[in-house]
């Protein structure tokens, strides 16, 4: 198990960039592939992006291609997600989550994934 801390979410306007960071503890980090899911109130969780455990790989919804970044600091044990031209609609609580892998893989699906953070809400008006 890795424990999970989500940070660097706020309420931005249309436009502006924010950064999350998520910082784990516990077991070996770099052998976790690592995502990001998203979840607005009323809708379901969303993927946002994920990374594979060596930081070589990645992989993005369509909604954020071009303006995130998904990267990784395995020597700090911390994942983060950089979010540029922030829309309304990015507006949700931001979660990352850890899936411990045998292979240097990407993983994308939410069941997946074994370890969750308590999430970091981000609000961009308009």
């Amino acid at each position: 198990q890795v424990q999970l801390v989500e940070s660097g979410g706020g309420l931005v306007q249309a436009g502006d960039s924010l950064r999350l960071a998520c910082a784990a503890s516990g077991r070996t980090f770099s052998n976790y592939a690592v995502g990001w899911f998203r979840q607005a109130p009323g809708k379901d969780r969303q993927f946002v992006a994920a990374i594979n455990r060596s930081g070589g790989n990645t992989n993005y919804a369509h909604s954020v291609e071009g303006r995130f970044t998904i990267s990784r600091d395995n020597a700090k044990n911390t994942v983060y997600l950089q979010m540029n031209s922030l829309k309304p609609e990015d507006t949700a609580a931001y979660f990352c989550a850890a899936a411990f892998v045998h292979w240097d893989i990407v993983v994308v699906t939410a069941p997946a994934y074994q370890n969750w953070g308590q999430g970091t809400q981000v609000t961009v008006s308009s």
